[in-house]
């Protein structure tokens, strides 16, 4: 249990009351995660030394880089995954084909069709003889505590740990975190953000996507645009040590230790291994069905693998979450590694920064650097790929980002270009594979589905019977299928997207990557925020290589493009009084509370195609002279529709900046 802080007793005694009626002694603790430990499978299903592993053109492409690589000229092989499907399906493949060890670190876990086929994968790879070890952050780690006492009983080759846990718990309902905000902030607010997949220590995937549908177009109403790298060569050895790092930190621990795991197994014992109907089998027959597709693998995932050189994996040790580093010590060096390694290539930009974060809150820092970039006799043009109002899931973020729109666009030389929520031209996949899918009431008899990675009776659930065993095969059992929702209320920074004027299938940006000067690319996790610098532990891969830094270029262009961003530009002048209401303006929004002027410096313009101003695919600049010819205002917030959010932005606008380094 957390030490308590002077001024917070009262929250401290309520919180040890509650926790201790319910808490377990050490003896009833440890005699729970022994029955976890002992109900372990140790039967292994394949005999063979490569663990009957799916063969894999990916992985012979690992080994291949591998081989023609040497310290003194390292070899790599990277691909940018942008099209979602593509990503879990390399996902999949990738769990399949590894014959040693997985390694899976991520945010968020839900229990929603995409992060239960990655389930029922890893649970097949540990029964087939693979060292399976999944590390998730406390706070959006799966939705029951059933599933992780499940997975912490379920074979000896796989091993589940928890970050950060507060209260002793794996997962905290509403009244708990309650609690826990009072008495346990500190702790609490640091959280594990990094996200990485490694197998056979020959491949990683790094990047955005944590394990849930509306990160690989599977949501129904919501999904995100982000981005992954697919990784191969001598850094990914990097990424194994760094994952090391956090899995024998004293903030891991195994599922089966924590509180509530520990009394349902004390309860309950040993649940059979999870596994829910998915709610849409279509959708997972459809990609399952490419899953061994050597020709498809091999046109996805290798072809367009470009060869690099000089990769670099920067990445924050669980150190950074040491509570009071002592200034200069190694603790207080290491935290920031990834947001100063950032920063650094930042500063050397020299004509050009090409920026996405789906959150524009900027560090104290990072408004410093900015600012001295722009005064620079030369600056460079600093592009900003963001959300709207409309397309992030966001809303305390973006208040806080509206409120800085004059200092970005006029201190810093900010062209910021916002994603619209129904974007024309973005890679989102529709269809068999991907959203909008109906979903069917029964599959035909016939109809073909790769080997589900776990059944029950397989795994000692006890014999189905065969009508049960066919509708399972068909991910169609009539088991209920819990509603979908996020793992947390507080998984993400502000809560569900905003209510729009118009109904459909909506995007919202989700990816952090940077290109510097056209010839360095980064992906990672850090939103450029100040969570990412202070209380998140984040990574980061760097690429110094000029064709890579183009493809990843190409991207982010894509998504500021006219057909799927808003531009941010300056307002038009008051008919009268103009120079007062600028200063009145500015004035406001210096205050730290009170920022009520209701006419921002800055507001929303979308590209109108015309006789004089053809299609294009190139973000316009707001600062160029000729910027109005084509692109009219559409005002703050396009396609929302405020009601209540209008006084919510404006609150938040007003009284929120205080929540800045935490949002």
């Amino acid at each position: 249990m957390p030490a308590c802080v002077p001024g917070r007793w009262l929250a401290c005694a309520l919180v040890l009351l509650l926790a201790g009626c319910a808490s377990l002694s050490p003896h009833e603790r440890r005699a729970a995660a022994g029955r976890a430990v002992a109900a372990r499978s140790m039967q292994v299903d394949c005999a063979r030394a490569d663990a009957c592993a799916l063969p894999s053109p990916i992985l012979a492409m690992a080994r291949e880089t591998l081989a023609a690589s040497t310290p003194a000229a390292p070899r790599h092989r990277a691909l940018i995954l942008d099209r979602a499907p593509d990503a879990l399906l390399a996902r999949i493949h990738l769990i399949r084909s590894a014959q040693r060890s997985i390694e899976l670190q991520t945010y968020i876990f839900d229990e929603d069709d995409a992060a239960q086929l990655v389930l029922d994968e890893l649970q097949a790879a540990a029964f087939r003889g693979v060292k399976v070890r999944i590390l998730v952050d406390q706070l959006a780690a799966l939705r029951k505590v059933e599933t992780l006492a499940a997975l912490s009983s379920l074979h000896a080759n796989l091993e589940l740990r928890l970050y950060n846990p507060v209260l002793d718990r794996a997962r905290l309902p509403l009244p708990m975190y309650a609690l826990a905000s009072l008495c346990c902030w500190k702790q609490l607010n640091r959280r594990m953000h990094n996200k990485l997949l490694v197998v056979d220590g020959l491949v990683g995937i790094v990047g955005g996507r944590n394990y849930q549908d509306d990160y690989y177009d599977w949501g129904s109403d919501f999904n995100f645009r982000d981005r992954d790298l697919l990784l191969a060569g001598p850094v990914v050895r990097d990424m194994v040590a760094n994952f090391d790092a956090f899995w024998t930190a004293k903030r891991s621990v195994p599922a089966e230790e924590l509180g509530d795991v520990a009394r349902y197994l004390r309860a309950n014992g040993p649940p059979p291994p999870p596994h829910h109907a998915f709610h849409n089998p279509a959708r997972v027959r459809a990609l399952l069905a490419e899953v061994a597709d050597e020709a498809v693998l091999r046109a996805r995932f290798v072809a367009p693998a470009l060869a690099v050189a000089d990769v670099q994996f920067i990445a924050d040790l669980p150190r950074k979450h040491r509570l009071e580093p002592a200034p200069g010590s190694e603790a207080a060096a290491q935290a920031g590694a990834t947001g100063d390694g950032l920063r650094g290539l930042i500063a050397d930009a020299g004509h050009e920064i090409l920026l996405q974060t789906p959150y524009l809150v900027l560090s104290e820092s990072a408004q410093a650097l900015f600012r001295g970039l722009h005064e620079r006799p030369a600056p460079p043009r600093v592009l900003v790929s963001t959300n709207s109002l409309a397309s992030t899931d966001a809303f305390l973020a973006y208040a806080i980002s509206y409120k800085y729109k004059r200092r970005y666009l006029r201190d810093f030389g900010f062209e910021i270009h916002e994603f619209k929520p129904f974007p024309a031209d973005v890679p989102l996949e529709l269809g068999a594979r991907g959203a909008a899918l109906p979903e069917p009431e029964e599959a035909p008899e016939d109809a073909p589905i790769a080997p589900v990675a776990t059944r029950r009776d397989r795994l000692g659930a006890g014999p189905l019977s065969l009508r049960e065993r066919r509708l399972e095969e068909r991910g169609l059992r009539s088991t209920p299928v819990s509603e979908a929702a996020r793992p947390s209320p507080f998984a993400s920074s502000g809560g569900l997207p905003v209510r729009l004027k118009r109904a459909g299938l909506r995007t919202g940006m989700h990816a952090k990557s940077m290109v510097i000067d056209g010839r360095i690319g980064v992906v990672g996790t850090h939103n450029f925020d100040p969570r990412g610098d202070t209380l998140n532990t984040e990574s980061a891969v760097v690429i110094r290589d000029p064709a890579f830094a183009a493809a990843l270029a190409a991207s982010i262009r894509r998504d500021m493009a006219p057909a799927n961003a808003w531009t941010i530009g300056r307002r038009d002048d008051a008919p009268i009084f103009s120079g007062i209401e600028y200063n009145l303006a500015k004035l406001s929004e210096r205050m730290p509370v009170f920022d009520l002027w209701p006419y921002k410096y800055a507001t929303s313009y979308d590209y109108v195609p015309g006789p004089d101003c053809p299609p294009t695919a190139t973000p316009p600049s707001p600062f160029s002279p000729d910027f109005r010819a084509c692109n009219r205002p559409v005002g703050d917030f396009p396609e929302v529709d405020l009601g209540l959010k209008w006084l919510g932005v404006r609150v938040f606008t007003a009284f929120g900046s205080g929540l800045a380094p935490i949002l």
